[in-house]
């Protein structure tokens, strides 16, 4: 059983953050905030996955001023990312961002911040401290080198250093997020940063990739992170459509037992036995279970001989060869059907399930 490190807890919106709440699954758009239309499909997509809170870039006022339009179209709370513009800030927070993402030390200077503070506290948004490893401060580069997995500090004390700056302003209402793009760097310094302060925390590893190396690499530092307790919303960051984030993000919850959403797919890897198409179907298999949100496990194997045993545990699977297509139930055999019919049958099949066919 994991046991969760206790913090404060803070409201993305709706959403509780820390405290005992649910992890939970965040992303961010690649759209230009600016373009509302697109940017609302893009956020949609993400919310049918399971993204629960989703953060925009907010790059000058005109994407600023565009985060009503979205937020009136949207279901999930929305974070604005600044960097550098304290106006940008106050103005996306005036036109209904629910969180802001900043690094306080870089918007100019104390009153600048408090002109962010002031607004944050007067529309009751949380801020998130954001620094990662190409953001620090060169004076703590200078005294504490570059962050190591040996030596994380210079990380962890530029989100101290600005988390302090927050509080001198009278605000608590904190999220803090350390990232680095090494592995061994995020879980060290996420690691030492749990045990300074019981701020909620948001991980993730920052230009972790593409697919596979991204999802190696995050999986990897978040995973530690989680069993351990530490983290209270986190994102899977790959150079991908986001949605993929969202899908790699709830089975690493899956994984560790944390949380359930939809399906579990199983498969084989495939043999000298298989005799089908498996790869393709599998793809299918997986787009669909993809829409589900009913938990339970599917299984797609490669041949007759095996399969239903190998996975017996699966609540439904299919497999097939010669020409045969079987579905079955718990490792039993449900219906058998011709090779060239079983894709379409099983689908049908998952829709029952789901409650979308009798």
């Amino acid at each position: 059983m994991i046991l969760r490190r206790q913090t404060r807890k803070i409201h993305i919106g709706k959403v509780p953050i820390g405290g005992g709440s649910p992890i939970a699954v965040q992303s961010m758009t690649n759209t230009d905030t600016r373009d509302v239309a697109t940017t609302v499909a893009q956020i949609k997509n993400l919310q049918d996955a399971g993204c629960e809170i989703i953060r925009v870039a907010v790059l000058d006022l005109d994407a600023a001023v565009a985060i009503r339009t979205i937020r009136d179209k949207i279901c999930i709370p929305l974070i604005a990312d600044i960097h550098f513009d304290h106006r940008l800030a106050v103005a996306a927070m005036e036109n209904g961002a629910q969180g802001i993402r900043i690094n306080p030390g870089n918007l100019g200077g104390p009153e600048k911040l408090a002109r962010v503070v002031d607004a944050a506290k007067s529309h009751v948004v949380p801020i998130r401290v954001g620094v990662n490893s190409g953001s620090i401060e060169k004076d703590l580069l200078k005294e504490f080198g570059y962050p190591t997995s040996e030596k994380p500090t210079a990380l962890i004390e530029s989100a101290m250093r600005n988390v302090r700056l927050l509080e001198e302003q009278g605000f608590e209402e904190i999220k803090i997020s350390i990232k680095s793009s090494d592995t061994l760097t995020a879980i060290s310094g996420y690691q030492q940063l749990a045990k300074l302060t019981d701020y909620p925390l948001h991980l993730g590893v920052t230009e972790a990739g593409g697919l596979i190396a991204g999802t190696v690499k995050s999986s990897v530092a978040l995973g530690i992170l989680l069993h351990q307790g530490i983290g209270d919303t986190f994102r899977i960051s790959l150079t991908r459509d986001p949605v993929e984030e969202i899908r790699v993000c709830f089975e690493l919850l899956r994984s560790l037992k944390i949380r359930e959403r939809g399906p579990e797919l199983i498969s084989c890897p495939t043999c000298g036995r298989t005799q089908i198409d498996l790869f393709s179907i599998a793809e299918e298999v997986e787009r669909y279970v993809q829409t589900m949100k009913t938990p339970i496990k599917v299984a797609v194997m490669g041949c007759v001989v095996n399969g239903p045993g190998e996975a017996k545990e699966a609540d439904i699977g299919l497999a097939g060869g010669n020409g045969v297509g079987i579905i079955f139930k718990k490792g039993k055999l449900y219906k058998k059907v011709k090779e060239k019919e079983l894709l379409e049958t099983f689908l049908a099949e998952l829709k029952i399930i789901e409650g979308l066919e009798q």
